[in-house]
């Protein structure tokens, strides 16, 4: 049984506005899982302009698992962003030289970690994520949001800054999505079982 090919860059015919994402990144410190994909209003090229500040040096990374969905506008602002909030100032003087290169001397920016994204997650049209927070398997993030902590999994979040909205589905259910893990299948054993998938019954899903 045939499935689409991971490795496509454009996987709809005639469409060249949404793309399995991991064929169109060129920067090393973003990872993308099989089968994630980005829709843009213009163009798939958008989505590294809005991966921001995302220096090099600073080394941090933006990870996306399998099977995402990323709409369009969604913005990532990454570590490279923050600027000093215990300090008496928050201006950034040391990039400015000319006698003031040595403010940071023996001191850093605050460093908030990569930002992961879990799989089967779906991030609504200009939702933007901050530094540093984690996204479990299976949530929603409405559009619009401004997500600045840890989603749970099969957690519906919205606002700003986005809180949750409901859970997919109850705790029993979620932990047995969880441990199934179906997005580590093989390609085949997926295509196989897609029908389920699109489906709410789990004993049904886990017998097949």
């Amino acid at each position: 049984m045939a499935a689409p090919d991971k490795n496509l860059k454009f996987p709809l015919e005639n469409y060249n506005r949404l793309c399995f994402l991991k064929n169109i990144i060129k920067n090393p410190n973003i990872i993308v899982g099989d089968y994630t994909y980005y829709d843009d209003f213009e163009s798939v090229e958008n989505f590294e302009k809005n991966v921001k500040y995302h220096f090099e040096f600073v080394g941090d990374k933006l990870i996306i698992g399998k099977f995402c969905m990323i709409a369009s506008d969604v913005k990532f602002i990454m570590n490279g962003a923050n600027h000093l909030t215990s300090a008496l100032s928050n201006f950034p003087f040391a990039i400015f030289g000319h006698g003031w290169e040595h403010a940071m001397d023996g001191k850093q920016y605050p460093y908030k970690g990569d930002i992961q994204i879990g799989n089967d997650v779906w991030i609504g049209y200009n939702a933007t994520i901050m530094a540093g927070v984690n996204i479990g398997d299976g949530a929603i993030i409405a559009a619009n949001s401004i997500v600045v902590r840890d989603i749970d999994p099969y957690t519906i979040v919205g606002g700003n800054p986005a809180k949750e909205i409901k859970k997919r589905f109850t705790e029993n259910i979620i932990e047995r999505l969880l441990k199934i893990e179906w997005w580590n299948w093989d390609i085949e054993k997926i295509t196989k079982n897609v029908r389920y998938l699109t489906d709410t019954d789990i004993e049904q899903f886990e017998r097949a």
